[in-house]
This record gives structure tokens, sequence and C-alpha cells, in this order.
């Protein structure tokens, strides 16, 4: 049992390795851009990064905003009818801000995009090993890390801080309805506290912890993919590991990162 968790572990280390040596090189090399008649064209890499960056990103927005405006509209439904029993409701704002630019954003963010994108990056490739389109791949002198691991490092760990900021705001915007709309505190009270309390570290932790979650999520979904079975079953044995492994791995290190930076 202990020799699988470490072999496990072991492997995903490799990959993990593996992926940051080939965006080493390709920042280099220069491969993101190639110089044509004077002009700066997009390499292919370059334009699957942009197609990742339109799935990660925006087909990711709207279900965020649900998902963030709802959780800030809870945080704030609980958190005044706390502090009301102790005569300190006037700080809602105080901790429903605090939290979402820590922790609750970061979170949502990460087990969102672990669900859409982790499960994609594990069908896709799970999938592609299974036709036999991995090998093809190799067949043609073509990395499968490089082509299908990096686009969506790269998209991903790009995409995750910004969308960490709508979570944020949409969510600190759900509390204050509830706080303002249901419980009729004062908006101004609202807001003071909440700026008050919060410092640009706060801010900078939580995107910082985005970074890292976006990495684990698309590390963790490419290693379940390659090392899927074959079939249909072994598809979809992939994508469901996939998303719990990304998730577990995003709680794990959402501890480690906050002591280090807190």
């Amino acid at each position: 049992m202990m020799s699988n968790f470490f072999s496990e572990v072991g492997r995903v280390t490799i990959l993990t390795f593996q992926v940051i040596g080939l965006l080493t090189k390709s920042i280099l090399e220069g491969e993101f851009f190639r110089r044509e008649e004077r002009r700066l064209l997009p390499t292919p890499l370059t334009k699957r990064i942009i197609l990742q960056l339109v799935e990660v990103g925006v087909n990711t927005i709207p279900l965020l905003l649900i998902m963030s405006g709802f959780f800030g509209m809870v945080l704030a439904y609980l958190t005044y009818g706390q502090f009301k029993r102790v005569e300190m409701e006037m700080y809602t704002g105080s901790l429903v801000g605090a939290s979402m630019v820590t922790e609750l954003g970061p979170i949502i963010v990460a087990i969102l995009v672990a669900g859409r994108i982790g499960s994609q990056t594990a069908a896709t490739i799970s999938t592609m090993k299974t036709t036999e389109q991995i090998d093809a791949l190799k067949t043609m002198a073509v990395n499968p890390v490089k082509y299908l691991i990096l686009p969506r490092l790269i998209a991903t760990v790009v995409m995750m801080p910004i969308l960490t900021i709508f979570a944020d705001v949409v969510g600190v915007i759900g509390g204050f309805v509830v706080a303002v709309g249901v419980f009729s505190l004062s908006s101004s009270l609202y807001m003071t506290r909440m700026i008050d309390f919060l410092k640009v570290s706060d801010l900078t932790s939580g995107l910082i912890k985005s970074l890292f979650f976006g990495a684990i999520i698309i590390i963790m979904s490419s290693y379940k993919g390659f090392r899927s079975e074959e079939g249909a079953a072994g598809v979809g044995m992939a994508v469901t590991g996939a998303v719990v492994l990304s998730i577990t791995s995003v709680l794990v290190a959402d501890y480690f990162l906050t002591v280090i930076l807190f």
C-alpha cells in the first residue's frame, strides 16, 4: 500500500518536473511567437494556449458568478446571525470580505476548474490514449506532454488569479445584498468595516494560492489521463479520479500555503 503511494508520488513528481522543463525550454527558445515578414505571429503552441484561455476563463465565468455570489450570500447570512448574538453585526462585511479574499474565493475557483477543466483534461488524454492517438503523436515526433499539458497548464495558471478576483468581487457583492437588503445593515458600515479590516497582503496571498491550485489541477488531471486503463470504463475512472485527486490535493496544498503565506 505504502509502496504504491510513494510510486504514485514519484510519477507525479517526474511529470511535474518534465512540464516545468518543457515550459522553461519553450520560454528560452521563444516558441510562443515566430517572426515572419517583420511581424510577430503566434505559433501553434500559442494558438492552443489561446483556445485554452477561452475554455478556462470565458466559459467558466457564468458558473463562477453564480457560485461565488451565493457563497457570499450564505456567508453573510450566517455571519450576521452569529454576530448579532454578541452585538457585533457591524463586522459582517469584515468577515465576508476576509473569507472570500483569503480562502473561499481561491477554493471556489479551484473546485469549479477541477470539475470543468480537470475532468475535461483527463477525459481528453485518456480517450486519446485508448484510441492510440498518444502513440501517433510520439510516432510523429511530437511530445505529448508538451502538446497536451503545456497549453492547459499555462492557460489555467494565467486565468486562475483573474477568476479568483471575479469570485472575490461577486462574493462580496452577494454578502452586501444580504447584509443590506435582508438585514438592513448600513451599506457604508458594511463597506467601511470591510475595507478597514482587509490588507493588500490578504488579496495577494489568495491570488498566489490560486496560481498553485491551477498548476495542481492540471498536473493531477493530466497524470490520471496518462495513467488511465483501456476502454470506456478506464476513461470514466480517469475522469472521476482526476476530479477527486485534484480537489483533495488542492485542499492539502491550501493548508500548507496558508501556513506559509499567513
